[in-house]
């Protein structure tokens, strides 16, 4: 299956583009996804647990995704 990871701000900048299509197993989950990203050059460098949200619903590591979905990586947000 095959489903969209969205990257921002600094997670961006680490990995180089903004997007990534990432083929992944029938019932895989969020912690398989973030293993993917992190295998790719610039992804080393996320954090351990970093904020994801699933179809702009925020999603726990064990969440089962479905083809297509979409799986937002969250930088952590800083405001004055």
């Amino acid at each position: 299956m095959t489903i969209t990871a969205l990257l921002f701000a600094s997670y961006a900048d680490l990995l180089g583009r903004e997007s990534v299509e990432l083929d992944l197993p029938p019932g895989a989950t969020v912690r398989e996804a973030l293993s993917r990203i992190r295998a790719l050059p610039g992804g080393s460098a996320l954090p351990p647990a970093p904020l994801v949200a699933v179809n702009l619903a925020y999603a726990r590591p064990d969440a089962v995704l479905a083809p297509g979905d979409e799986v937002a990586v969250i930088p952590p947000v800083a405001g004055g």
